[in-house]
C-alpha cells in the first residue's frame, strides 16, 4: 500500500486523543469504533508510526496501532480470557524457578529476580513459592487472587499491554515492574533474559541469538512505551 496521507494530526476531543490523517480521523480495524486514546503521550506515540512511514507502508511498523485497536475493541469475554492467560504467567513465573543453590547460575539469579519477587510480595501483601529446577509447583491461592483482583482494575490499555511483556519475560512479576514509576524496561528485560545470557557468557556468543536477543528486547520496549504512555498524567 502507498502512503496516502501528507499530515499527521492529534487532537484533544471528547472520551480522549484522536490521531487524524489530513483531517480524517482514526478508527480502530477491528470494530471501526473510534480510536480514541486516554493520553496526549500515548496519541503521539501511535501519531510517530504514522509519520515515520516511507513511501510504501510496511504494516509490520505499526506494533503500538494494534495494541491500541485491541484494547479498544475488547469485549468484557475477551478480558476474562485475557486475565486467564495473564494468570499462566504468575501460575509459572520463570523468576520463581531457580537452579540448585550450589550453581554459580543461582547466586546470579538471587543478585537480580529477588529483589524484584520480594519488592512484587511487598506490594501486594502477597507470597510466591520459589522453586529449585523445573518441576512445576502450584503458587499459593491467595496470591493469585490478589494478582488477579489487581489486574481486573487495570484500564483496558494497560491490561492489554501486560499481555505482549509478560510473554516477552515469561514473567509476569517482570511485566508488572515495567508499571511502576521510574521503571527502566531494559534493565528488567535483562533480569527475565538472565538464563540466555549465562549461557551465552559460558559458552560464547552467537550472531544468530544476539539477532533474537535485540528484536525481543526492542520488541519489549515498545510494548512498554505504551504502557507507560497510556497510565502518563
Amino acid at each position: 500500500m502507498k502512503r496516502f496521507w501528507k499530515e499527521v494530526m492529534v487532537s484533544q476531543v471528547a472520551g480522549g486523543w484522536q490521531l487524524a490523517l489530513d483531517g480524517r480521523a482514526l478508527r480502530t480495524q477491528g470494530s471501526k469504533a473510534a480510536q480514541l486514546l486516554p493520553t496526549w503521550a500515548l496519541a503521539e506515540l501511535l501519531a510517530g508510526e504514522w509519520r515515520a512511514q516511507s513511501e510504501e507502508v510496511d504494516p509490520q511498523r505499526f506494533p503500538l496501532r494494534d495494541l491500541a485497536d485491541y484494547a479498544l475493541d475488547q469485549q468484557p469475554p475477551e478480558r476474562e480470557l485475557l486475565l486467564n492467560r495473564l494468570m499462566t504467567y504468575a501460575e509459572t513465573d520463570t523468576l520463581l524457578y531457580r537452579a540448585d543453590p550450589e550453581d554459580a547460575l543461582y547466586r546470579q539469579q538471587l543478585e537480580l529476580w529477588e529483589p524484584l519477587v520480594l519488592a512484587c510480595e511487598a506490594r501486594r501483601g502477597v507470597s510466591f513459592q520459589r522453586v529449585s529446577g523445573i518441576i512445576h509447583r502450584a503458587q499459593p491461592e491467595p496470591t493469585l487472587g490478589k494478582l488477579r483482583d489487581e489486574m481486573r482494575q487495570l484500564d483496558r490499555f494497560t491490561l492489554t499491554a501486560l499481555e505482549p511483556l509478560a510473554s516477552i519475560a515469561a514473567s509476569l512479576i517482570v511485566a508488572l515492574a515495567v508499571l511502576e514509576d521510574g521503571s527502566d524496561p531494559a534493565t528488567l528485560f535483562a533480569a527475565a533474559h538472565l538464563e540466555a545470557d549465562w549461557q551465552t557468557r559460558q559458552w560464547g556468543d552467537d550472531a544468530e541469538a544476539s539477532e533474537v536477543r535485540a528484536l525481543r528486547l526492542a520488541a519489549f520496549e515498545t510494548v512498554a512505551s505504551f504502557a507507560l504512555a497510556a497510565r502518563a498524567a
